[in-house]
């Protein structure tokens, strides 16, 4: 007769083999969401680890005086034209500096963290030129072949999308004026109807000629770049790049940042709350992604060349190199502080200081971004902010001076600027004085 207290033990740990067998499911159901129809068992997805950031006084250590950059970016952070800001730099490789100041909300007072979501803006360009980059250097893309020859909505004046390269598209050489039909996108029009009607739209110059500056051209990158991985556009840079290099907060839509816990509300230069639009993030490919810091860093981290496991020194050599000269950028001083401006895909540099600094800027509605370094120290910085002001851009070049331990050219001097009783109130609340 068998006995009866035999079938306990298997009782017991029935509940464990179960939950076994359902964990096993979700990762393989989990692999396969974020992979589409390819498994992802190559690709080396990093369990993210308890996070050290250097976002203490303490755990500064390198070349820049970084004690003096926080006091700079905490003077920066009270005047009345800023909300948030987020900043991370990165020293010879490696993340030494992470810090976040105001607020993300002026409405509700909620602080930026380093897990506040901002928008790229057109620094999303630089991801959409390293997919083509990893694409052409896996041999699956030709970026000598012209538009035309992929199913795509672009269409150009005397037909010239015959004429132009994918590689013409992604250096901004459509030859059309610049920003060509923004407008329009900014008030609903479809991108898809808007790029089919660039037929129509007046040219600066011939096609493949000269430098351009676009938003909605450039996005036939997304039709394009998603047939090529035979995938949609934002699935093909996730699983291509966010995923390996464990970008977990990094991604595509409006939706996607409205709905996270932690997310940025853009601002104008004043402080007032703006409505929330899509209109940019229907052009994925040229101005689509969001992120929080950490992540904004790593992304730099990887354009340093820092994980040739995900994008290899040949694909960003192809990204990168320079196609195209371009005006001068920013304005003023820093004007006449760079030179030799240049366009690779989708892809800035250009020379300061007796160096190439590289990247990109970007700006939408309520929020701006910057990622510029310098490629033979590999030190630069990350920089997101949500208000309409452009005086932040002037961030790496402070940093870059304090790496070679140059004078203070002055960048974040504030004193040239007027002092509002809005930015005295805000230093006084910040030194814990009443705002009276």
């Amino acid at each position: 007769m068998r006995s009866q207290s035999k079938p306990k033990p298997i009782r017991r740990a029935l509940p464990f083999l179960i939950a076994a067998v359902l964990l096993g499911l979700a990762g393989w159901f989990g692999v396969r969401a974020f992979s589409g129809d390819h498994p992802l068992a190559t690709v080396p997805i990093p369990v993210p680890a308890p996070e050290n950031l250097p976002d203490t006084p303490d755990e500064w250590r390198g070349r820049i005086d970084y004690r003096a950059l926080d006091q700079q970016l905490t003077a920066l952070s009270q005047r009345p034209e800023m909300t948030g800001l987020a900043v991370a730099v990165v020293e010879e490789g490696t993340l030494r500096f992470v810090r976040t100041y105001g607020v993300a909300d002026a409405a509700t007072g909620a602080p930026v963290t380093p897990h506040t979501l901002f928008r790229w803006a057109s620094v999303s360009k630089t991801a959409t030129g390293a997919l083509a980059g990893a694409l052409a250097h896996d041999g699956i893309l030709d970026l000598n072949r012209p538009v035309a020859g992929w199913r795509t909505s672009l269409r150009l004046p005397g037909g010239a999308e015959a004429q132009i390269t994918l590689d013409d598209l992604l250096a901004q050489r459509t030859g059309l004026t610049k920003n060509a039909y923004d407008e329009k996108l900014e008030d609903g029009q479809s991108p898809q109807l808007l790029r089919a009607s660039l037929a129509l739209a007046p040219l600066q110059c011939q096609p493949g000629t000269c430098y351009s500056y676009q938003n909605i051209a450039f996005d036939a990158a997304s039709e394009i770049l998603g047939q090529a991985a035979k995938k949609p556009f934002a699935d093909a840079v996730k699983d291509r790049f966010f995923l390996p290099l464990g970008m977990v907060s990094a991604g595509y839509g409006m939706d996607r940042l409205t709905h996270a816990k932690d997310w940025a509300r853009p601002h104008s230069s004043g402080g007032r709350v703006h409505t929330v639009k899509e209109t940019y993030w229907r052009v994925p490919a040229a101005a689509g992604i969001e992120s929080d810091i950490v992540d904004f860093a790593t992304w730099m981290q990887a354009m340093m060349g820092n994980r040739p496991d995900v994008l290899s020194a040949s694909a960003l050599r192809v990204a990168h190199r320079p196609r195209v000269g371009t005006a001068r950028l920013y304005g003023g001083t820093l004007r006449m502080a760079t030179g030799d401006a240049a366009y690779g895909l989708g892809w800035r540099s250009f020379t300061y200081g007796g160096s190439r600094i590289e990247g990109h800027s970007g700006a939408v509605s309520g929020y701006r971004a910057t990622m510029l370094f310098e490629p033979a120290t590999r030190t630069g910085v990350v920089a997101m902010w949500n208000s309409d002001w452009g005086f932040p851009f002037r961030i790496p070049f402070t940093v870059i001076d304090s790496y070679h331990k140059r004078d203070d050219a002055g960048w974040l001097d504030l004193g040239q600027l007027p002092q509002t009783r809005r930015s005295a109130a805000k230093a006084k609340a910040a030194a814990g004085m009443p705002p009276g």
